[in-house]
């Protein structure tokens, strides 16, 4: 029993020995270990595309669509509200209250209507955006294969707050060349 402790002893010595050797030997290599990590900025991407500046235009014009349908709405909400104001105090009981409940119904469905187009806007960004992030998404594949990295960072938001330029490769611009390729 007493000569096993020493042979547990001195394969512990052995394995710590080796590892120190190896780890002195990483230490001092002079081969820099392969870059794995590239980083972009999808939005400034995404953004640089002409298909990109297509659909705000027309999200743009969308919007203002909606938001004058929404100005039609609510001045013919304030023109018959005016009028209940004006006549109130000379309609029968009857009359009033069905005044109330027609101004009250058009409230409701003027809201409605402006909570309907938000979505609806939202919804036809999201579909519009698709088709420009698979694209994207392949120009980032792309440039990430060809420099064989593992991991492509978004530094969009503050993600990363930090990212060592000497680690990790910029993709930016090789991305905004690839997009152009693919449009060609």
């Amino acid at each position: 029993m007493h000569g096993n402790r020493k042979q547990i002893k001195m394969r512990r010595w052995m394995m710590v020995m080796a590892l120190s050797f190896i780890i002195c030997q990483l230490s001092f290599s002079p081969v820099r270990a392969q870059i794995f990590i590239g980083c972009i900025s999808y939005d400034a991407a995404l953004r640089s595309m002409p298909q990109y500046t297509v659909m705000e235009a027309q999200m743009d014009t969308l919007r203002q669509a909606y938001n004058e349908e929404l100005k039609r709405v609510e001045a013919d909400f304030n023109q018959k509200y005016e009028a209940f104001l004006d006549g109130r105090k000379d309609f029968p009981r009857t009359i009033l209250l069905k005044r109330q409940t027609e101004l009250q119904q058009l409230l409701e469905r003027n809201v409605e209507f402006k909570e309907k187009s938000l979505q609806e806007l939202e919804q036809i960004r999201k579909d519009k955006l698709s088709p420009l992030n698979a694209r994207l998404s392949m120009a980032i594949s792309a440039v990430a294969r060809r420099h064989q990295l593992a991991v492509v960072v978004n530094t969009d938001s503050n993600a990363c707050p930090f990212i060592d330029p000497e680690l990790a490769i910029d993709l930016n611009e090789e991305v905004k060349e690839e997009l152009s390729k693919v449009e060609q």
